[in-house]
């Protein structure tokens, strides 16, 4: 699916879990946390929302961002060539993200291929315990290259190649890339 398409795809998918939950624009801004104006320019797909934002958005709806994007897919196949996996880039951030799982609405375990650029940062706040996308999932992110800081609530992990770590995404969390070699890592999350 080419970049365009996806974003269009990803607009009408979030104007529609709106529609499913009879909210407005301004309840939805009031749950995410996400401006009325920011909302309504990326269902109409003007703009292509970042991680953070889609963050928000999932939390919003209870789910997570790759649930999300399984949903901008078209159909369920058990296999899933490298050219077809959907990768979806934040440009603001430095964030690329590629969905290495089938995906399916049904399927719990995903696994993703993330890069983030030197230097780039990408921090979830707004987020408790009581409203995380799916509180509680557990992941395990394998680091591939460079290196990676990572804080979740008030722990902090430095992360190099190799290295593995296994946690509940759950509150406020960080995710810091070196600012020479930037991060690679596979992310498991179950």
């Amino acid at each position: 699916m080419d970049e365009s398409n996806q974003d269009k795809r990803l607009a009408e998918r979030l104007r529609a879990l709106r529609g499913e939950r009879g909210w407005s624009l301004d309840q939805l801004a009031v749950h995410s946390d996400v401006s009325r104006a920011t909302l309504s320019r990326m269902e109409k797909g003007e703009v292509s929302p970042t991680a953070t934002v889609l963050g928000r958005l999932c939390a919003a709806y209870g789910m997570t961002m790759s649930r999300l994007m399984a949903m901008v897919e078209e159909n369920y196949s058990p296999l899933i060539c490298r050219d077809d996996q959907v990768v979806w880039n934040d440009k603001k951030t430095g964030f690329e993200r590629r969905s290495v799982s089938p995906p399916s609405e049904s399927l719990n375990c995903e696994v993703l291929e993330c890069r983030l650029d030197p230097g780039a940062e990408i921090s979830y706040s707004g987020f408790s315990k009581n409203n995380w996308p799916k509180g509680g999932l557990e992941h395990h992110l394998i680091m591939r290259e460079g290196a990676l800081e990572i804080t979740i609530e008030t722990h902090t992990y430095q992360l190099q190649p190799g290295d593995c770590l296994r946690y509940k995404l759950q509150g406020v969390n960080c995710f810091r890339a070196d600012k020479h070699s930037g991060a690679s890592y596979t992310l498991v999350i179950l």
